[in-house]
């Protein structure tokens, strides 16, 4: 029997937090799609690997990554969770960031997720380079969920 969507999304946010990028992988189903909502639909990631290639260009170059956990909660298959990541890159800067994360799970598997952030809360703490490594990462990830999500 599949884990209860709480235990679900708890579990894909703390293996997010070890950045323990195969567990995070057995979270999701197949077809999952990632959405960084202030980016916007046409910048999606779908399946686990372009998920966590989506994740990796801004997470696995930090020094520190750790999300606080907060309030979670479910209508039995739609999961909101309020949490916030704390961001800290080598040269020394660093910024807390609050987000409420949206995932649908089914058959425990998490089949969409959706962050909503303050982009500006992360370039305003983040080095000067960190927008220009992102426009020079891998985009093979890329997906266009417009109309789907």
């Amino acid at each position: 029997m599949p884990a209860d969507p709480e235990t679900t999304v708890a579990g894909l946010w703390a293996a997010l937090s070890d950045r323990d990028w195969d567990r995070l992988q057995t979270f999701l189903a197949p077809d999952c799609i990632y959405l960084d909502v202030p980016v916007g639909p046409a910048a999606a990631a779908r399946g686990p690997e372009d998920i966590v290639k989506r994740l990796k260009i801004g997470i696995a170059p930090l020094a520190a990554y750790e999300n606080f956990p907060g309030l979670m909660v479910s209508n039995g298959v739609d999961v909101m969770y309020e949490h916030s990541e704390q961001w800290r890159w080598p040269t020394g800067e660093s910024a807390l960031l609050p987000f409420v994360s949206v995932h649908r799970v089914s058959d425990g598997k998490i089949t969409l997720w959706k962050d909503y952030w303050d982009m500006g809360a992360l370039a305003n703490h983040a080095p000067p380079s960190w927008l220009e490594d992102f426009a020079n990462a891998d985009m093979s990830w890329v997906f266009d969920a417009t109309g789907l999500v």
